[in-house]
């Protein structure tokens, strides 16, 4: 039996951390690699994408982890973890997280990623008017920029296409302009 009928026959078809039915697929708990059902979960796409911080959390998504945190499923119990250490400055979930016993190995699992450290906000590419901004985007400079180490200026009104998003800067994308890849503030930039 493939891991996904194994998965889809534990959680009886549903996400194993909010019982939602819709658009199912199968996450590995990291940092592990290797799927097997003792570190997958079968999850639905709201909370892979805020798991995964491609979306903010949404606090009232998670208030049912008051139940499913219960689960017989380490790796169910260890993101439960994770995502009420997330929400830990909401009443609600640092009472959960009291309650949640992990063992050892289980709790050193669960803070492995370091993610218990952070809270559930998550920082996006904005544009000056506020506009998310994505992976291959077009966007327009809204100011004239000098080019650092190059006689170049990008002017006001140039069209950046496909942009590519800086990971760890959500003030920096990267771009071309006439040909060479350089960063551009996202303050500096409106989506087109």
């Amino acid at each position: 039996m493939s891991l996904e009928h194994q998965l889809i026959e534990r959680s009886n078809n549903t996400c194993e951390l909010c019982n939602n039915t819709a658009t199912l697929s199968t996450y590995t708990v990291p940092p592990d690699a290797q799927q097997t059902a003792d570190n997958a979960i079968y999850l639905c796409k709201v909370c892979l994408d805020q798991i995964e911080k491609r979306e903010q959390m949404n606090t009232e998504h998670w208030k049912v982890l008051s139940q499913t945190m219960w689960s017989a499923y380490p790796a169910v119990q260890v993101v439960a973890w994770r995502m009420l250490s997330r929400l830990r400055h909401e009443g609600w979930a640092a009472e959960n997280l009291d309650i949640l016993y992990l063992d050892d190995e289980n709790l050193e699992w669960a803070k492995k990623t370091g993610d218990h450290e952070q809270d559930g906000t998550v920082q996006f590419h904005i544009d000056t008017n506020g506009t998310r901004l994505y992976e291959g985007d077009t966007v327009v400079l809204v100011k004239t920029l000098d080019i650092k180490g190059s006689s170049l200026s990008a002017k006001l009104g140039t069209v950046v296409k496909n942009i590519r998003l800086v990971s760890n800067s959500p003030e920096q994308i990267e771009g071309k302009i006439e040909g060479q890849t350089i960063v551009i503030l996202t303050k500096y930039l409106r989506k087109g």
